[in-house]
């Protein structure tokens, strides 16, 4: 890529030893050149949403996921399944990122996620794609992917320590940023998107 891209993860999981945090710390340790991967860590300080506090100044957590999101290209999240959908928290931290200022939305963003549940999650994925859809997201299904992870694959520095399921994600990582890339290009350039390639 002539550019990097920078894709923001997103897990939807405040467990310390969450399995979808490992497969997305992992997505950042195995990006590919080209790629910046950065994992969000500021779900557990955002305050609950409420409209009327969606005006400046933002709380300062607000503010900064709407700043994480705007300098992002694309974002991959991995979310948990509570109660039949997705967590609150996780929910909250969508209804801050959805907001009337687009350049801090993910109002057209390329978003995909990786379904790291062994037992599919389909709930909680569901929810996300209505959620996302209602967003105007730009959901990338080829990225997409479930990618079942279990504690016992988590090495002691969070990393998933299958090779087979590292390769995995770090496709599914590579797919969101091709077509993240391509967005970009097509936004800059009027005659379309170009074909690019990811190393």
């Amino acid at each position: 890529m002539r550019d990097d891209c920078r894709i923001l993860l997103i897990s939807g999981s405040l467990r310390r030893a969450s399995t979808n945090t490992a497969a997305l710390r992992t997505a950042a340790a195995t990006a590919p050149q080209g790629v910046v991967a950065v994992l969000y860590d500021g779900l557990g300080d955002l305050p609950a949403f409420n409209p009327d506090d969606d005006v400046e100044p933002l709380p300062d957590a607000a503010a900064r996921l709407r700043v994480d999101i705007r300098a992002a290209d694309a974002l991959l999240f991995s979310v948990p399944e509570y109660a039949g959908g997705m967590p609150g928290s996780f929910k909250n931290l969508l209804d801050w990122s959805i907001g009337d200022d687009q350049r801090g939305s993910i109002y057209e963003k390329p978003v995909a996620w990786i379904n790291a549940s062994p037992r599919g999650a389909v709930h909680a994925h569901e929810s996300l794609r209505l959620v996302l859809s209602y967003a105007h997201a730009t959901i990338v299904e080829e990225a997409c992917a479930h990618i079942a992870v279990t504690a016992a694959t988590i090495d002691a520095a969070g990393i998933i320590s299958d090779p087979a399921v590292s390769v995995d994600i770090a496709a599914a990582l590579t797919v969101l940023a091709r077509h993240a890339v391509d967005a970009r290009a097509a936004a800059r350039d009027p005659r379309g998107p170009q074909t690019t390639k990811t190393s």
